[in-house]
């Protein structure tokens, strides 16, 4: 079964209330669908943990499977789960893939890690070393296919 898809409207909206939550205007509507709703999703929970604000739920969902998808984009297989609760997985890298039970290699963490990590504001050696990055398994390593997003620094108001 096919991962169920997000609706576009309804991350608009949880990217509009993080914007107005920090001040932004909405979303200009060339931002309102496919990677640059998911890149402005990112944006968005980035600039709230910046400003030291409590990201608001369904942003911080939206910019978690986006990231999710671009990593299985640009790492296609099914080899290793890489677990980010409560929002979201996915199956990606090529090599032996799992077909019941828990898979050999899984990689979990929290979703302001998977944040840092995949924006490049952490590297692997130190979410792992740090506790805030769980793997298994000989696989278990994503590391070459980060960043997945580099954000440009905010400028000060």
């Amino acid at each position: 079964m096919p991962a169920r898809q997000p609706d576009p409207a309804r991350i608009v909206a949880a990217v509009n209330e993080q914007r107005a939550a920090l001040g932004e205007p909405q979303l200009p509507p060339g931002e309102r669908s496919g990677p640059a709703l998911g890149r402005a999703s990112v944006t968005a929970v980035r600039a709230a943990v910046d400003a030291g604000q409590e990201p608001r739920r369904d942003a911080l969902r939206a910019a978690t499977r986006f990231l999710l998808d671009t990593l299985a984009e640009r790492a296609p297989g099914r080899a290793v789960e890489v677990r980010i609760p409560p929002y979201a997985a996915v199956q990606c890298v090529a090599g032996p893939r799992h077909t019941r039970g828990t898979p050999p290699n899984v990689i979990e963490t929290d979703p302001l890690t998977w944040l840092d990590l995949a924006t490049g504001r952490l590297d692997w050696a130190t979410a792992v070393s740090g506790g805030k990055l769980r793997v298994s398994g000989p696989r278990a390593d994503v590391s070459d296919y980060l960043p997945l997003l580099r954000l440009r620094p905010r400028r000060a108001p």
